[in-house]
């Protein structure tokens, strides 16, 4: 069984930024593509950034110029490197990975509350 187990979560000041950890169980390479996910207050759980297996990456547009996904030198490592965090971007932000023909798997998620 896949394990997601992400860190790097907590408390921030607006304008500050935070590095959330992806460790998965297997190499990132194994999975097709992986990403963050965050789910805020009160709303629904939304794609952050992917990055697929050939190195693209995706980002939602609140997001983009901010935010950096990647892969770790340890190949089972992925990170979001947040940068000039707002408010808004208080939420639990989950990993997922996703293996074509096998499904997708998600972490448990880790907090990150930004205070104005």
């Amino acid at each position: 069984q896949v394990q997601l187990v992400e860190s790097g979560g907590g408390l921030v000041q607006a304008g500050g930024s935070l590095r959330l950890s992806c460790a998965a169980s297997e190499s990132a390479l194994s999975f097709d593509v992986m990403g963050w996910y965050r789910q805020g207050p009160g709303k629904q759980r939304e794609l952050v950034a992917s990055i697929n297996r050939a190195g693209s990456t995706n980002y939602a547009d609140s997001v983009k110029g901010r935010f950096t996904i990647s892969r770790g030198n340890a190949r089972n490592t992925v990170f979001l490197q947040m940068n000039s965090v707002k408010p808004e971007d208080t939420a639990v932000y989950y990993c997922k990975a996703y293996r074509s023909l096998y499904g997708e798997y998600w972490g448990q998620g880790t907090q990150v509350t930004v205070s104005s």
